[in-house]
């Protein structure tokens, strides 16, 4: 299981300020999720875009929470380790910004349209992952089969582009997308070595 020092994690970090502001929004100042939430109509029309980072620090409910921030601790803490706290807070905060810019584009005329949570960022992280440890297992919490790594991104991918042109849901299936490209297309453009470490993990260098 992994460790998280909490005098040089960011992972920790990120998981402290999205619990607090999360329970705070939920149980101590609602108006705070009406403040912080993602709505496309009022970032077009009002420049709001601050919403994009906001809205990735607020969720729905318990479980919502609880999905992210568990995902968060597993892949976070590896991807941190890896890149290191400067490339992967970026990773981050980059995965908030671009998942929700496909909502801002498709529902800009939608004035019922809101969305939070860090599905966005969260995603870019374990994309992250799952580019530069394609063959690792992943375990999913109800399904206690492993399943390699790039299996599971294939389905997944699969899933959230089929839902996402179903427009059914409450769920942000476009962020999913968006977060788990933007995952792997920030590491070819910001990481150094990346290309050489996906040759040498498929033998090709």
């Amino acid at each position: 299981m992994p460790e998280l020092d909490p005098n040089t994690s960011v992972t920790f970090y990120l998981i402290v300020i999205n619990v607090i502001v999360s329970l705070l929004a939920l149980y101590v100042y609602p108006p705070l999720l009406e403040i912080g939430y993602l709505k496309p109509v009022r970032v077009v029309r009002q420049n709001t875009w601050y919403e994009l980072i906001t809205s990735g620090f607020l969720h729905a409910n318990i479980g919502h929470l609880f999905v992210n921030m568990f995902t968060l601790y597993f892949f976070g803490s590896v991807m941190e380790r890896v890149l290191g706290s400067g490339y992967f807070l970026g990773l981050y905060l980059t995965g908030l910004i671009v998942a929700g810019i496909p909502s801002v584009i498709k529902f800009k005329n939608n004035e019922s349209y809101a969305t939070l949570g860090a599905s966005g960022a969260v995603g870019a992280v374990l994309f992250a992952f799952i580019f530069l440890f394609p063959l690792e297992n992943i375990y999913l919490m109800l399904i206690p089969i492993p399943i390699p790594a790039f299996v599971f991104a294939i389905l997944y991918l699969a899933y959230s582009m089929y839902e996402s042109k179903q427009e059914r849901g409450k769920i942000n299936h476009e962020a999913h997308l968006a977060g788990a490209i933007w995952g792997m297309v920030y590491l070819l453009i910001f990481v150094p070595n990346t290309i050489d470490h996906i040759l040498t993990v498929f033998g090709l260098l």
